[in-house]
């Protein structure tokens, strides 16, 4: 009997260790099953070929003698389109040169091509070019949507959110993909996540006649659970804007970083970076590559990824595009902290807000010019909002000023958006948090 009641005992004392271990054990988001079908089944959706066929249609109407604005401008419009399916750069400065010999040619008299140049400035992350052409529109005369919505645009890239947030207001009554997705992104900027979720969520509701909007909005409400923490919410999305789009490249480095992050899985998520990168020519797979093999302790990879990254998003013909990514690598894995303030203040010639402020001021901290760091965090990123990654760096430069209470602050919540951060920035956090 008491042999009996021993065994008993000792099973259900298993047992309970069982439950408990399962209950804390971390399954896995991303469905191999689900990314190795993608992966070897992978057509070219029907969407590439239709934008090549629009291409073709478009140049084919123009004639090379007289240039017009119809025609160009939508051949114009479907080159955008292939960079932003693509990522061929090219593209854009095609169509930016294209707009812009129609706007010499129509003496800057019309609204359609300074509202086209202005949105290939924002593209190009040419934040003051992307605003004079817009004043010049202004000028000329645009509806009043029109004024709302590319103002909104322009004016919150470029630091002066008191403005955009008015210009997002007006556009309420409109109730449209515009204003929601723009709402969404006065939400995030000012704190409110589950409004700028809910807000993304709406955008997509109101994009069912175009497949590629509402794809765009799931992509970046899938952007922003990962911002809160909520990844299988996610990578249901990003598995959601894949089954649509084969081809939507910025989903399926979601789902990588998905893997990477909460999954452990490095090699899917080197799988999945790799695949995007033979596809996709813009240097972002780059830098997941590079995060992947942070993730592994891999020093040799980490910095052979994070030199080809830089190598490629330092090309000329992408301007400033890249200029935070830059500014990571060259403070970090790269240590050429001379680099970064170079181009920050390249960038601040371009955009003075409090996030290029604090990218500046690190790269002014780590160049060994501490005084100058902190002047400049006290005169321009003290108390305004900051993202994860800025949030990082203000800690660690709080930490190395000997402010360690101030340290301590910007890591709690550098750490409510870890996975906002590359792995060897959160495995840093998780030991500063517990020290």
């Amino acid at each position: 009997m008491f042999c009996k009641t021993n065994q008993l005992k000792n099973h259900f004392i298993g047992l309970l260790v069982f439950i408990v271990c399962s209950s804390c054990h971390q399954s896995a988001i991303v469905e191999k099953s689900f990314t190795d079908s993608l992966l070897a089944h992978y057509t070219s959706p029907a969407a590439i070929s239709a934008t090549e066929k629009d291409i073709q249609f478009w140049k084919g109407r123009i004639d090379p003698q007289n240039t017009g604005l119809s025609n160009e401008s939508r051949y114009a419009s479907s080159l955008v389109a292939r960079f932003q399916q693509l990522g061929n750069i090219h593209d854009l400065k095609a169509a930016d040169s294209i707009m812009q010999r129609v706007n010499t040619v129509y003496n800057a008299k019309e609204t359609g091509p300074q509202l086209a140049l202005c949105h290939y400035s924002l593209l190009q992350h040419s934040f003051l070019q992307a605003d004079a052409f817009l004043e010049t529109a202004r000028k000329l005369g645009l509806k009043r949507y029109e004024l709302l919505s590319n103002s909104f645009d322009v004016d919150f890239e470029l630091g002066r959110y008191s403005n955009a947030g008015l210009y997002v207001q007006q556009m309420k009554p409109y109730a449209d993909y515009g204003y929601f997705f723009r709402r969404s992104k006065m939400d995030h900027l000012n704190g409110r996540m589950d409004s700028a979720i809910n807000s993304m969520l709406s955008a997509a509701k109101n994009a069912s006649s175009s497949a590629h909007l509402q794809n765009v909005a799931l992509a970046n409400a899938a952007d922003l659970y990962i911002h809160a923490g909520r990844l299988q919410e996610a990578y249901d999305l990003y598995k959601l804007c894949v089954r649509g789009n084969a081809a939507d490249y910025h989903s399926i480095i979601g789902m990588g970083w998905i893997a990477l992050v909460h999954d452990n899985n490095d090699s899917l998520a080197q799988q999945l970076f790799s695949f995007v990168q033979t596809k996709y020519l813009l240097p972002d797979p780059l830098f997941k590559l590079y995060q992947a093999a942070q993730h592994r302790k891999d020093s040799i990879e980490t910095a052979r990824y994070a030199t080809a990254f830089a190598q490629q998003a330092s090309d000329s013909l992408y301007g400033n595009m890249y200029n935070k990514y830059l500014i990571e690598l060259y403070t970090g894995v790269l240590s050429q902290p001379s680099k970064a303030v170079t181009i920050c203040k390249r960038e601040l010639e371009n955009r003075s807000t409090p996030q290029t402020n604090a990218w500046y001021a690190w790269s002014l901290f780590c160049n060994q010019q501490p005084a100058e760091a902190y002047a400049l965090y006290q005169q321009s990123v003290s108390g305004k909002p900051l993202e994860g990654l800025e949030l990082y760096w203000m800690g660690k430069m709080m930490q190395g000023l000997g402010k360690g209470y101030n340290a301590r602050a910007f890591f709690k919540e550098a750490y409510k958006n870890k996975y906002d951060l590359s792995p060897a920035m959160t495995a840093d956090l998780e030991k500063l948090i517990k020290d």
